[in-house]
């Protein structure tokens, strides 16, 4: 039994891929639920629909994007009443996305009482980062209480990147180290040594690190208590503002990067300034994470950004060859799998990410642990 659906529940909408093995039987998004006008009054209504329009016959899971596992999961987990509590739990550290996750569970185990459940957590690949990593100097009793740590988020996307970086290079994934860049609205980057996440650059959530479509990433805290006693913004608004209107969009009022790309290419000093910003970020970041793994094979670009902007990928890396780093302008220009000069001590790659497949190959894996 090799077939496993994996759902994406947000809140008002249900992505789904059914998966045999590595192939995808089907795929597709369902919209606007619970809106008028919609594709389905709930996600109940929406997952019959799949049932009805899909052949689930010899189906081995149902695979669940769960954003945050807190440090409660550090792997994919088979679900039961205990595991759906404690998901329920973690809505404080993903208000926005534990919430549609646990009613695609919900529903689905009622639909489906016979297959198997299986949540597959975004911050599971990162619990292997070490304490130094992933601790911040504050109080440690605070810290412990409110679970006041990096987590990491994009885990299913760096896992599946770095592995397929190291079968591109022809390395064997534990003798691997990768940069990996996912540039998307949402963006961060990781650094893994050896198949294990080390650094992460979002933390609790998914606000800080790169800059973003509308999200912030990396700022000063002292900002937000200057906002709130100085400009007297509550702290929802400072929580909407750095979370919905920054970004991209608060720099150059725009939280597409292909539109601002566009008008960054005709002198359109705003969006000039933000792909400044943008790229300096990613490369901040990038030489961190060297200095972090100490030897770096691979530095490698996913998501709807690094797979398609050759000017984010050149930018970025750009003048880095006496770090070993370099791009070449005509395989970048090609979109090709190897962008860096032949003979470069690290390859720069460009992989496209599966983050769905990785969900359904942890939804595998989970059964099989279950079942020892």
């Amino acid at each position: 039994m090799t077939r496993v659906l994996v759902l994406n529940s947000g809140s008002s909408s249900l992505r789904y891929r059914l998966f045999d093995g590595a192939r995808v039987l089907a795929k597709g998004l369902v919209q606007r639920i619970g809106e008028a006008g919609g594709d389905a009054a709930d996600h109940g209504a929406a997952l019959r629909r799949l049932m009805d329009e899909l052949d689930l016959s010899g189906l081995a899971a149902v695979g669940h994007r769960v954003v945050h596992g807190g440090d409660r999961f550090t792997a994919s987990t088979v679900v039961d009443d205990e595991v759906l509590a404690t998901i329920e739990e973690l809505i404080p550290l993903a208000p926005l996305h534990n919430p549609a996750a646990l009613t695609g569970l919900r529903v689905a185990r009622d639909l489906l009482p016979e297959i198997p459940q299986v949540a597959v957590f975004d911050t599971a690949f990162h619990s292997t980062i070490p304490p130094e990593g992933a601790l911040w100097a504050i109080d440690r009793g605070l810290a412990s209480k409110w679970g006041l740590r990096r987590y990491g988020f994009h885990g299913t996307s760096h896992a599946y990147v770095s592995r397929e970086t190291a079968r591109l290079l022809g390395r064997p994934v534990a003798d691997t180290n990768v940069i990996t860049l996912h540039l998307g609205n949402g963006a961060s980057a990781t650094a893994v040594r050896g198949g294990r996440s080390v650094a992460t650059s979002m933390g609790m959530t998914p606000l800080p690190g790169l800059v973003m479509g509308t999200r912030s990433g990396d700022i000063d805290p002292s900002l937000i208590f200057h906002l709130h006693r100085v400009a007297g913004m509550p702290v929802d608004e400072i929580e909407e503002l750095l979370t919905r209107r920054s970004g991209m969009l608060g720099l150059a009022g725009d939280n597409d990067l292909r539109a601002v790309q566009e008008r960054y290419e005709a002198g359109d000093p705003d969006a000039t300034l933000a792909f400044e910003v943008y790229c300096r970020r990613i490369r901040e970041y990038t030489g961190s994470y060297l200095a972090v793994l100490g030897r770096v094979d691979a530095i490698t670009f996913t998501g709807g950004v690094g797979e398609n902007s050759r000017p984010v990928r050149a930018k970025t890396l750009a003048g880095l060859e006496a770090l070993g780093i370099a791009v070449d302008p005509g395989r970048n220009e090609r979109n090709e799998t190897i962008i860096s000069p032949d003979g470069s001590p690290i390859a720069v790659c460009v992989v496209p990410t599966e983050e769905e497949l990785e969900i359904a190959s942890e939804a595998r894996k989970a059964i099989g642990s279950a079942q020892e």
